[in-house]
């Protein structure tokens, strides 16, 4: 029986070193293999990423990550997240932008008008400066409780003094009659005596003009 020493290769896998006369050349490390270790897994070839085509997916982002050939694909994705990936943009500081018509502006910190609680830049943060209607309204609407305010102080401060006036003019009355009546009683002991013809006489005339000053005085 004729013998062909020549024909065929080893696995060149480290489990398996089988005589296969039909072996399988790794593009990738240039060794052979038998039908069952040719693959890149299967052989645990050292040299798979510089002929595997697939891209890596960032896990943050969930964006391809192209790979140069014969770079590792744990390198360019570290790279990626440190450098491009979008998932960790730095926050914007000047965030707060002008509510004025026309105005592009934006300022590191908000500037709040107190009567329309809008936000605007350093140029526009006084209400003239954007032309604040609230402030308008509520300027005018001051204006008119001022007026009326005004007006109802004035009323009070007459009333005030027409009763103080009516108050002063019946003390006065008061104080007449007071005096009046006094004059003509007199003291109790003058009292005590009989009166004459000519005393009683002169009592019914007081009376009378007493009663018609107090007619007078109403």
């Amino acid at each position: 029986m004729a013998e062909f020493p020549d024909l065929g290769k080893h696995c060149n896998a480290s489990c398996c070193s089988r005589l296969d006369f039909l072996p399988i050349r790794c593009d990738a490390c240039s060794l052979t293999f038998c039908i069952e270790h040719f693959t890149y897994a299967a052989h645990d070839c050292a040299n798979s990423h510089l002929k595997n085509v697939q891209v890596p997916v960032c896990p943050l982002c969930n964006k391809p990550v192209p790979t140069p050939k014969g770079v590792p694909y744990d390198v360019q994705v570290d790279n990626h997240i440190k450098n491009n990936c979008t998932n960790q943009q730095k926050p914007k500081l000047y965030s707060n932008r002008c509510s004025m018509k026309g105005c592009k502006n934006k300022e590191l910190v908000p500037f709040i008008c107190p009567s329309c609680n809008l936000n605007f830049c350093v140029k526009h943060r006084i209400d003239i400066d954007h032309k604040c209607e609230a402030g308008k309204t509520g300027n005018a609407n001051q204006k008119q409780l001022s007026k009326t305010a005004l007006a109802a102080m004035q009323r009070n401060q007459g009333q005030q003094n027409c009763a103080q006036q009516a108050r002063n003019t019946m003390s006065e009355d008061e104080a007449l009659a007071r005096a009046l009546e006094l004059s003509l009683n007199g003291p109790s002991s003058s009292r005590s005596a009989p009166m004459t013809d000519e005393e009683l006489a002169e009592q019914l005339q007081r009376e009378e003009n007493l009663k018609a000053t107090r007619t007078d005085f109403r």
